[in-house]
């Protein structure tokens, strides 16, 4: 199919209006920038952006108050991860603390893959103890792989001392709610 076209104007082969009317896009948004508007663009080390109240980063562990790793090696966080970015080691047989409560064995080795991880939080979710949680911060750099690989130290120093177990804590006030309240049919 062949189709007709008009000819250019004069004024259509010079490009002129083309031209100015880019010209007239460009002053006034220089105008409205320099004169009008805030600044849009941000100091960054410096000054550093409000992350939303659900907004989740890059997961870190937690020690519990006696300085011991909250983790117990369930494996569930490196089952549940998507890309597969969570690797534990759970120790062998000599790996089980008897003197303390609330936890079988430690992992021996406890790696994320940051380079790997979409930050979806399904680690924090599924952790049974209250191990594994998510960063507020945005910034995470590193000049190697090696360094994106984050190990139980790092993740641990990240974290800090969190106090006991209280995923649970709500559901057993409403228990005790209901219990003391019975519902009548």
């Amino acid at each position: 199919m062949i189709v007709d076209r008009r000819p250019l104007t004069f004024w259509e082969k010079l490009y002129l209006p083309a031209i100015i009317g880019g010209l007239k896009v460009t002053v006034r948004h220089a105008f409205r920038t320099l004169f009008q508007g805030k600044a849009v663009t941000m100091e960054y080390p410096e000054q550093k952006w409000t992350v939303p109240e659900n907004y989740r980063g890059a997961p870190y562990l937690v020690k519990d108050q006696d300085g011991n790793t909250k983790c117990v090696s369930c494996q569930l966080c490196e089952f549940v991860c998507p890309p597969k970015a969570i690797r534990i080691t759970p120790p062998g047989e000599s790996g089980k603390l008897a003197d303390r409560t609330n936890a079988e064995k430690m992992p021996a080795e406890f790696e994320i893959n940051m380079l790997r991880c979409i930050f979806c939080g399904f680690c924090q979710e599924v952790c049974p103890e209250e191990a594994i949680f998510l960063q507020k911060d945005y910034s995470l750099t590193g000049t190697s792989r090696e360094e994106m690989i984050y190990n139980k130290e790092k993740l641990l120093s990240l974290g800090g001392i969190s106090p006991g177990i209280q995923k649970w804590k709500h559901k057993l006030e409403e228990a005790q709610a209901q219990e003391s309240f019975p519902v009548k049919v």
